[in-house]
């Protein structure tokens, strides 16, 4: 499929030729919404952890006698009815994350990705270059694009984009390597190189 490419002053400038296989596939909400899911879930520290009686230091020694002083009977301080004692039901560390094998991950970008050409809300470009750390200049181009909500994909790296981008609210970049389903649906647009679609192409074939 062919697809725009878009100027720094966000006219049309060409096209480039898409894969079907990457950006022209079903909307399978289903399987986005397991990989998702499992993604955020596996986000989770799981270190939530409360001591048992077992566990809580002390309370070795009986704390009175058995009989004879008029008060309940109490085999130790840490029972889980004292103040300063265990947990009944103790919360322990657990690990939170759902297997989703790689088919699944590939297929669920796949979908997204062609979900969001449908939408044009996919944006290519040359190139996302930024000679120096200012976020001046980046606000400037994404402005000149009609982007205030975006993710850059870019193919690599770079320092003087990342530094851009990070004090600018609702923006954020990644590498190809490292996207993701939930980061390519957490943002209304998405900004991507023509470098960077060649390679998603073929990390995806």
């Amino acid at each position: 499929m062919e697809y725009k490419i878009i100027a720094d002053n966000g006219d049309d400038s060409s096209s480039v030729s898409l894969s079907d296989n990457v950006f022209a596939k079903d909307f399978n909400e289903d399987l986005i919404h397991q990989v998702v899911t499992a993604y955020m879930a596996g986000g989770r520290s799981g270190t939530k952890a409360q001591k048992t009686r077992s566990e809580v230091s002390g309370g070795g020694a009986k704390p009175w006698r058995q009989k004879g002083t008029g008060r309940a009977r109490a085999g130790t301080i840490r029972s889980p009815i004292w103040k300063g004692g265990g947990k009944t039901f103790a919360a322990t560390p657990r690990n939170y994350e759902q297997k989703v094998n790689k088919k699944m991950h590939r297929a669920a970008i796949r979908s997204i990705l062609s979900e969001l050409a449908r939408q044009e809300r996919l944006v290519i470009v040359n190139e996302i270059k930024q000679d120096s750390p200012k976020t001046k200049d980046l606000n400037t181009k994404l402005k000149a694009l009609g982007l205030d909500n975006v993710l850059l994909v870019t193919e690599g790296f770079s320092e003087n984009l990342h530094l851009s981008a990070r004090n600018i609210i609702n923006v954020d970049t990644m590498t190809v390597n490292n996207i993701s389903p939930v980061s390519l649906i957490a943002y209304e647009k998405v900004l991507i190189s023509v470098g960077a679609v060649k390679k998603i192409e073929e990390l995806l074939k």
